[in-house]
């Protein structure tokens, strides 16, 4: 019989970053037992490399704006794949969910008169974001975190979780590991939140921290949930391309909020030359225009800086295949031109935007308020993600709860930039109370001693065989297949070919050895990460194939447009017999009338 500790509580949440805190603080507030797990140490979560803002429609800075624009901008950005509950949702809540942060103690940059000052942000038709400086994610998690620790939620610091359990058809528990000592923990919980952050750790290129290895995607999907739209993934299309040590280190879209502009190597800004038909009345025809819009002209339209992610990523693709690029293989984002406009330019750089002055200047020894930066695509969010109910957040798992980056529905096909933080606040609260909720209206359930040996078992496999392959390699081979293969532009042989070299690397996977102890072993726990990051691959892959069109987040060179009869489904991966990756189309309740009464009346 296997040795471990074990822990009671009503409500378990797994992550610690923005929408683990949030739940964790809403489900203490409803009077249960809360526990929350980290992977790394409280604060250190991802959510602090969150620069830009978060999106909130206050009006604060142009009283144009409200929920009804913020709800349709989302859907446009979208591609109208969203689950538009969530869109509605997420409009509705998201300014009390940043007062709620501010009176909590959050300090934002402010308005002359006092309000928070909100910035411009690709594909917000008016200035929404609510930011400190370019430090907002930071911020936020000193907010909860301070707010939190006064909640009484018992704090699991670097334990790494590593199977769920079911009882009667619905969570019990899960087990994992504390990542210090190797010594393996069973959390017991009438409920489960997974707030376990992205994938990005399956790619080469990522401006994601090593804890993104897909943990909650892969970890719900083992007790049969659902998940939905994995072929979206966002590639940030401003990611550090020099030194090669920093390769896709974010550099945050509030430089182009705040004026900066992409050249290419022969001082062209290029972003001209591709501006989509759907956003042309509403993108500026001259950089004088776009650069009044950026200083707050509520009669300018936007530059093409700030189309979406997506476009822009492409756009800058384009440039490098075609020799235009800089010399390390990216173009280069300039927001030292301003000094054309600002006498005090350098101090009004170092002022709103401190964190990639510091970035640049100690990482790649670059003052950014003199020399333009280099910069490209770099791998940053999925948009897919375990499948929830839009008002509770709950799985098809009764009893398992999604929230944040790991659950899908919200973003549709392509996130807007600072969506991703009011995400985070908006469906943290709303998992934790209603995990709360049937926490307090159901009674524990059994976790079956043999399914935690099991596993326990499954787990120091890889410290007990002689000989086998560096577990460091597999991860480095499938993160190469999928960067080269399944990257931001696809096609079809291209990822059929990532699906046959991923059989292998499964396989390669099953039989990895670790040298040494499970006392401080990154080795060991490199090796129990490829489970995860072999599943979310595989979804990523499949969803990929069968979508034969270009959409958000997605596309296809051998199939470059939309196509309609793509526009009105979300594929929905489902376990087959054998725990095989079935395909299955799954779409929303039909929208409310007055719902679509907005999308017409804002296009």
């Amino acid at each position: 019989m296997a040795s471990y500790q074990s822990y009671d509580h009503d409500v378990l949440v797994i992550g610690a970053g923005g929408a683990g805190l949030r739940a964790a603080i809403e489900a203490a507030a409803s009077g249960v037992s809360v526990g929350l797990v980290c992977k790394s140490l409280l604060g250190k979560a991802h959510t602090v490399m969150a620069e830009g803002g978060m999106a909130a429609a206050m009006g604060n800075v142009d009283d144009r704006d409200n929920w009804k624009v913020h709800f349709t901008d989302t859907l446009r950005g979208g591609q109208y794949l969203n689950n538009w509950r969530m869109a509605e949702l997420h409009a509705k809540e998201a300014p009390a969910r940043a007062r709620e942060l501010e009176a909590w103690g959050a300090m934002f940059d402010r308005t002359k008169d006092g309000r928070i000052l909100q910035r411009n942000f690709g594909g917000h038709r008016y200035p929404r974001l609510a930011h400190v400086g370019d430090r907002t994610g930071l911020e936020m998690i000193r907010t909860l975190q301070d707010h939190g620790i006064h909640q009484g939620i018992d704090v699991h610091m670097e334990v790494t979780i590593y199977r769920l359990f079911l009882s009667g058809g619905r969570v019990a528990g899960a087990l994992g590991y504390d990542r210090q000592r190797g010594e393996f923990r069973l959390f017991r919980a009438k409920a489960i939140v997974l707030a376990t952050g992205g994938i990005g750790r399956a790619f080469q290129i990522t401006s994601n921290s090593w804890e993104y290895s897909g943990d909650g995607h892969a970890l719900a999907w083992e007790v049969g949930a659902q998940l939905q739209d994995m072929e979206f993934i966002q590639f940030h299309p401003t990611g550090m391309v020099w030194p090669p040590s920093v390769k896709g280190i974010l550099v945050t879209e509030g430089v182009r909020g705040e004026g900066g502009v992409l050249l290419n190597s022969k001082g062209e800004r290029f972003m001209f030359n591709d501006i989509p038909d759907n956003y042309k009345n509403q993108t500026a025809d001259t950089p004088e225009e776009g650069w009044r819009y950026t200083q707050g002209d509520k009669n300018a339209r936007r530059p093409p800086e700030l189309l979406t992610r997506d476009h822009v990523a492409r756009c800058i693709m384009r440039e490098v295949k075609a020799g235009r690029g800089s010399p390390h293989g990216g173009v280069y984002l300039d927001i030292a031109w301003i000094k054309e406009k600002l006498p005090n330019a350098a101090e009004h750089i170092r002022k709103k935007l401190p964190s990639m002055y510091h970035q640049f200047k100690q990482l790649a020894d670059i003052d950014i308020t003199t020399t333009p930066m280099e910069i490209g695509p770099t791998t940053h969010y999925v948009m897919g993600g375990v499948r929830v109910d839009g008002d509770s957040q709950m799985t098809k798992v009764p009893g398992l709860f999604a929230a944040g980056e790991v659950a899908c529905g919200l973003h549709g096909a392509n996130r807007l930039g600072g969506n991703s933080l009011s995400d985070l606040l908006v469906f943290g609260k709303r998992a934790g109370e209603y995990a709360a909720k049937f926490a307090q209206d159901n009674a524990s359930g059994a976790v079956d001693g043999g399914e935690v040996d099991e596993a326990i078992a499954h787990a120091l496999a890889p410290l007990s065989r002689k000989t086998g392959e560096n577990p460091y390699r597999v991860q480095q081979d499938l993160q190469a297949v999928m960067q080269e293969l399944v990257g931001i532009v696809r096609r079809e042989e291209e990822m059929v070919k990532a699906h046959s070299s991923l059989e292998k690397l499964k396989q390669r996977a099953e039989k990895v050895a670790v040298s040494g102890g499970r006392d401080y072993n990154p080795g060991w726990h490199t090796a129990l990460d490829l489970k995860n990051l072999m599943i979310v691959s595989e979804a990523a892959i499949v969803s990929a194939i069968a979508r034969k069109e270009s959409r958000g987040g997605h596309f296809r060179d051998d199939h470059p447009e939309k196509k309609s009869e793509f526009g009105t489904f979300n594929h929905v991966l489902v376990r087959t017999t054998g725990g095989g990756m079935g395909l299955a189309k799954a779409s929303y309740p039909e929208m409310p009338a007055e719902l679509k009464q907005l999308i017409e009346e804002y296009k």
